[in-house]
């Protein structure tokens, strides 16, 4: 669908996109992304937290993007200070959390089948202790399910997991961060099937 962006092989396995603070986007517009501060993650980073939606020739883009957005703005924790330790930190978080191997222990696996929505939350909160967020595309025309696009773990200021429950008033910080094609990621409907593809 999308081999305008040169998206021929995608991973088969859940990526990162991103490390992201609740409150603030771009907090400092004069701290620029630095490729060479990360290298010695970036075999880690290309396979991890790969970008699906640029050419090979442009694969920091994603990365730039995220240190400017999110990355600025979670420096102002001691733990995420610079580029390698925000980077580093994001990498250690996903291999912590282990969530291709979580869902296999659970049985839940790419499939031609649907699943219940509220199968997947109960199997992660079970696995987890809490309860993540997910999101999914909405059905297209002449469809009934949804597909899932997107797991989201909230973390405290010391990175401790916790609930994704957001606090009354707050504005939901994902909903403008990822557009893919005309469509955006929402939170999953419990009521609508879902589909989780081994490929889009």
């Amino acid at each position: 669908q999308m081999s305008a962006n040169d998206c021929q092989d995608p991973p088969e396995y859940w990526t990162i996109h991103g490390l992201w603070p609740d409150k603030g986007e771009e907090c400092n517009r004069t701290w620029h992304f630095n490729v060479t501060e990360i290298k010695n993650l970036m075999s880690d980073m290309r396979h991890y937290w790969p970008d699906v939606l640029h050419s090979s020739l442009n694969r920091t883009q994603f990365w730039k993007h995220e240190w400017e957005k999110h990355g600025t703005c979670a420096a102002t924790l001691e733990i995420l200070n610079s580029q390698k330790k925000y980077f580093g930190k994001a990498l250690e978080l996903y291999k912590h959390v282990d969530l291709n191997s979580c869902l296999l222990k659970a049985g839940i696996k790419p499939s031609s089948s649907y699943y219940q929505m509220t199968a997947i939350k109960e199997a992660l909160t079970r696995f987890y202790g809490v309860t993540p967020k997910i999101q999914c595309l909405p059905p297209e025309e002449g469809e009934k399910a949804q597909t899932i696009g997107q797991i989201e773990f909230c973390f405290t200021k010391e990175l401790q997991l916790r609930n994704c429950t957001a606090l009354k008033g707050e504005p939901d910080p994902v909903q403008a961060d990822l557009k893919l094609q005309t469509e955006e990621l929402s939170v999953c409907s419990d009521a609508l099937p879902t589909y989780y593809p081994s490929e889009v």
